[in-house]
């Protein structure tokens, strides 16, 4: 995994961006990584109405940008100053998630930092947030920071959720790099939903019994194997039985954990639209913030 040098917070000034943005910071500097803060308008929003003058809606435009560019600035200068660290700001006129991902790509950004809300508008409640999009197009690991607690510390209590596929391969190390002194438990979720759909096809008990064991032996001398080559005292495993979005999210709710570290699931495109990824839902169900491995 390579070194996070670049870390893109993603701004509209509201309550959930200030919170979103003072974790990136706070990361930047953990980190030693560069800050690039980002807003971004929908050309909509540049219009307030089609009754005004065309000289109005040009003078409209100039006033809302450099409104945008002083508050970036404002911000910019904010955190530069509290937490000592490198910070460019820049506001682009798009679509928020295709204009954030793109600039992550070009500033080759290790990490995208995302509010959970953000576009309230009924077109987003009913296709997604910005954060939610940003996790099918961005080429970096994405956090979605769902804390609303102004105060900003370092992560405590971590779950690293893995399925032991090449998508969580990275999951360990991406959670060890943003939460080096946290506690990690490593988590794998046996999918309750495949052993009913077994059990309806006639697989009889005994067989399923049989399956399940060798699947948990396996599993667990995996989890070993993913534990001694992290070497790291703060990390430790378990294994539990659940429909995985839900069991991990109420893990983490049971260990309070602060944040949730998990790879992308990928599904057929009408399975993920019907039913939604695991990663989906557990960056829209959790509690605490959450960091999907895209890369």
């Amino acid at each position: 995994m390579q070194k996070i040098q670049h870390i893109v917070a993603a701004t509209d000034f509201s309550s959930p961006a200030n919170v979103a943005t003072n974790r990136a910071a706070l990361l930047a500097q953990e980190l030693g990584a560069e800050l690039h803060l980002i807003h971004v308008v929908h050309p909509l929003d540049l219009y307030v109405g089609s009754e005004l003058s065309f000289d109005f809606q040009m003078h409209y435009q100039q006033v809302q940008q450099q409104t945008i560019k002083t508050q970036l600035e404002t911000l910019a200068k904010q955190l530069r100053e509290q937490f000592s660290i490198t910070v460019y700001a820049c506001n682009h006129i798009g679509r928020a998630h295709t204009e954030i991902a793109s600039y992550a790509a070009t500033a080759n950004a290790g990490l995208i930092v995302a509010g959970a809300q953000g576009e309230n508008s009924l077109l987003a409640k009913l296709i997604g947030s910005t954060a939610l999009r940003l996790l099918k197009i961005a080429r970096c690991p994405v956090m979605i920071v769902k804390s609303k607690r102004a105060s900003i510390q370092r992560y405590q209590q971590v779950v690293a959720a893995v399925d032991l596929s090449t998508g969580s391969a990275e999951v360990p190390e991406l959670a060890s790099t943003i939460a080096p002194a946290a506690k990690i438990e490593l988590l794998l979720i046996f999918d309750s939903n495949q052993e009913a759909h077994m059990y309806k096809a006639g697989i009889d008990e005994a067989l399923l019994d049989e399956y399940r064991t060798k699947a948990l032996i396996h599993a667990q001398q995996q989890l070993n194997d993913i534990l001694a080559a992290q070497n790291n005292g703060h990390m430790t495993q378990k294994i539990l039985n659940g429909y995985p979005p839900e069991a991990i999210c109420e893990r983490a709710k049971a260990l309070q954990a602060d944040l949730i570290v998990i790879g992308k699931h990928n599904m057929k495109n009408i399975e993920e639209w019907l039913l939604g990824s695991v990663s989906k839902g557990v960056a829209h169900d959790a509690d605490c913030d959450v960091l999907l491995n895209n890369s």
